[in-house]
């Protein structure tokens, strides 16, 4: 990752081989390829009897060229490295580490590489697309990445031009040839290779029932068991083999009720609040169903989940479309790379121009509405979304890290990201670009987005620091674990070699997983000392976190004093920040939609967040104002509030990098270096009569602003 130093000492070997007799003389060597026409085709990797460690198995050397990388201090000489897997750019004298083979700031996954651009002199540009043709030899290439990352370097002059040209299109033709069956049949590390016997996961990948029937008790969800109907994924592919529904609740009916939900996903238990309230989450419904008198008491049951009081929640209104998630990334990405066309004076009207802060914001506030309604009375929310995939996820995430402090803690939030979107079957390689379906919306990244604004926020109550972020969203697009690399949980499953030995069910929708070789299953992205060294891992901790918010000093599992039955038999729709009483739970008894139910809206006030919490987002007077319950944070999400996240949007602008705070001696120390160094530039823009005084930090700051 871009923001940590890659130490030399590591045991690994570089990509240096020596050159061919028949190359050009180098100042330094370079890996040993040979050409033949049209491309580069990789030698073997073997020098003295060694294998070169810098390359992972199965990848391949197909060119390299020496050069400098530039928009950087200072610039770094190397070599531009091109694999069948990855760009990288090795710096002279530096070597990978070979217990963290991926982990460099100078790697670029093939995947990962959003744009790649040719430079010659001063005017001639060349954006380099698949099938392309190169029109010139380039004297700079530049790599944009699609997490915000760029990789310039420019090529040494002295007779090395076919060089030059030869990795460029090298690069070319590599993205255009790796194609989905090569890139995600996932890359063996060789670390988790030398293994032996079985290993526990470093965050439970809830693949077991014994894993889900752990994770019921450690949330206190006695209400609630593990289903096994979906165990052959007969039910629905995106599902887990595993979920809880009412202990109460036979799979006979739940088969026969998740069958009138979209793809399947009937409602189900997503989280279970300490104080009794449960968070519930579903598709949308089939009203064009005619289901039985047993079908509708077998639904109504499973979204009552024995509450009197049920919420159902519109997931999706107030919030973007997916369409428009991707539209405002695009312009985002376009806004922040160093070339962008916007002025800097009219850089954050631009911004606002993209509505990327904006959907940040609404994300915010609906989940705040929805911490409110789990944690003011013991109640049923249900969030529904009609394919159950994208913003639900993100919502009850949201909940979860606004209502207990454990979410928050680092293996509480991995556990959470593990059982709301990997487990769940968000479609990743889709919503990330990666298979080039048109429903590209990275909703995971908006989410995180949402995570390091909280961060901000409430700086003591988070265990994880915005470094570990930062790796989670680079992590997203690296092609070493299955975790981000498949769209259901079935075709995870189907890769890892996990269940072989019977017929899966295909349902329509869901893509068939790619051939390929196996990787192992228990791999996961939360293995991080495959990717980053000790030292690294050391900044995954915040260093602010304020211990007195462990977990079990917060809440008893018992049901607290603040949290109070709600109505007998309310049924109610949260729908544009109010609630709106409903006749029934299923859409098909008298009406055909749930939003043809007549009723009065309740107003919303907008005063503060207190308030809205104070008066239970519309809810009626007679019931009362409960407190704030303990544990429960509520966002800003107003103005200047909600802020960019530069270190993750701007890493391509190293110039705005300096400055940033750094939760960590080393990166306090660098910052107060280059404080320093800023002062002894301002230094002269100091009059005479005033040069007794340049020494006081204090009188330069006030005289240059």
């Amino acid at each position: 990752v871009w923001w940590w130093k890659c130490g030399g000492g590591g045991r690994g070997q570089s990509f240096n081989i020596a050159p061919q007799k028949e190359e050009p003389e180098m100042g330094h060597s370079g890996p040993k390829c040979v050409q033949r026409t049209g491309m580069l085709e990789p030698r073997s990797q073997q020098l003295d009897g060694h294998v070169a460690s810098g390359c992972l198995p199965g990848e391949q050397i197909l060119a390299w060229a020496p050069g400098v990388r530039k928009g950087l201090e200072p610039e770094l000489p190397g070599t531009l490295i091109c694999t069948n897997l990855r760009v990288t750019f090795q710096p002279c004298g530096w070597q990978r580490s070979q217990e963290t083979p991926l982990s460099s700031e100078y790697d670029f996954a093939l995947v990962n590489i959003g744009r790649l651009e040719a430079v010659s002199g001063l005017s001639r540009v060349q954006l380099l697309r698949p099938g392309s043709p190169l029109k010139f030899i380039p004297e700079e290439i530049l790599i944009h990445g699609r997490d915000f990352r760029l990789l310039r370097v420019a090529f040494e002059a002295g007779g090395l031009e076919p060089q030059a040209f030869q990795v460029t299109m090298a690069i070319v033709q590599a993205r255009a040839q790796n194609s989905q069956v090569q890139q995600y049949a996932g890359i063996p590390l060789s670390k988790a290779g030398q293994s032996t016997g079985s290993r526990k996961p470093p965050v439970p990948l809830l693949e077991t029932s014994e894993d889900w029937e752990a994770e019921r008790k450690k949330q206190g969800a006695r209400g609630w068991r593990v289903s096994t109907i979906n165990e052959r994924f007969d039910i629905a592919t995106s599902l887990p083999r595993y979920f809880w529904v009412p202990k109460r609740t036979l799979d006979s009916e739940v088969r026969r009720a998740f069958g009138h939900f979209h793809q399947g996903r009937g409602p189900r238990l997503s989280w279970h609040h300490p104080g009794g309230s449960d968070l519930l989450r579903c598709g949308g419904f089939y009203t064009a169903s005619d289901p039985n008198k047993e079908d509708i008491r077998a639904v109504e049951s499973m979204l009552q989940a024995g509450h009197s009081d049920v919420v159902l929640v519109d997931t999706v209104d107030e919030l973007p479309s997916l369409a428009d998630v991707q539209l405002a990334h695009l312009r985002l990405r376009a806004l922040c790379l160093p070339d962008s066309s916007a002025a800097e004076e009219k850089w954050l009207s631009a911004l606002e121009g993209t509505r990327w802060l904006d959907y940040v914001r609404s994300c915010l506030r609906k989940a705040s509405d929805i911490s409110v309604l789990v944690t003011s009375r013991v109640r049923s929310v249900v969030l529904q979304e009609r394919g159950d995939r994208d913003f639900n996820g993100l919502l009850s995430s949201l909940v979860q890290l606004l209502s207990v402090p454990e979410a928050r803690t680092l293996l509480g939030f991995q556990s959470l990201v593990q059982r709301e979107w990997v487990a769940a079957g968000h479609p990743f390689l889709t919503r990330l670009g990666v298979t080039g379906a048109s429903e590209e919306a990275p909703v995971f990244l908006l989410f995180l987005d949402c995570v390091w604004q909280l961060l901000q926020q409430f700086p003591a109550e988070f265990e994880f620091s915005e470094f570990f972020l930062l790796a989670l969203h680079d992590s997203a697009r690296v092609p070493d674990t299955l975790t981000f690399l498949r769209d259901t949980p079935w075709e995870r499953g189907k890769q890892g070699g996990q269940f072989n030995s019977y017929t899966q069910i295909y349902n329509p929708g869901c893509c068939q997983p790619p051939a390929g070789n196996s990787v192992n299953s228990q791999l996961s992205v939360w293995d991080w000392d495959l990717r980053y060294n000790s030292e690294q891992i050391l900044q995954f901790h915040n260093p602010g976190y304020d211990p007195e918010h462990c977990p079990d000093s917060w809440l008893p599992r018992q049901q607290p004093s603040f949290m109070v039955p709600g109505p007998p038999s309310s049924v109610w729709l949260f729908s544009r920040g109010a609630l709106t009483p409903l006749n029934q739970l299923c859409p098909w008894r008298d009406n055909p939609s749930l939003l043809a139910v007549s009723s009065r809206w309740l107003p919303r006030a907008a005063i503060s967040s207190e308030s809205l919490a104070d008066q239970e987002w519309g809810l009626p007077s007679h019931w009362g104002a409960c407190p704030l319950p303990p544990g429960l944070l509520l966002p800003g999400y107003l103005g200047p509030q909600i802020r960019l996240w530069r270190r993750c949007y701007l890493r391509g602008r190293p110039e705005v990098q300096k400055g940033l705070s750094a939760p960590t001696i080393s990166g306090l120390q660098d910052e107060l270096s280059h404080l320093q160094e800023l002062l002894r530039k301002w230094t002269p823009r100091i009059s005479p009569e005033d040069h007794s005084k340049k020494r006081d930090p204090n009188t330069i700051l006030s005289q240059s602003r």
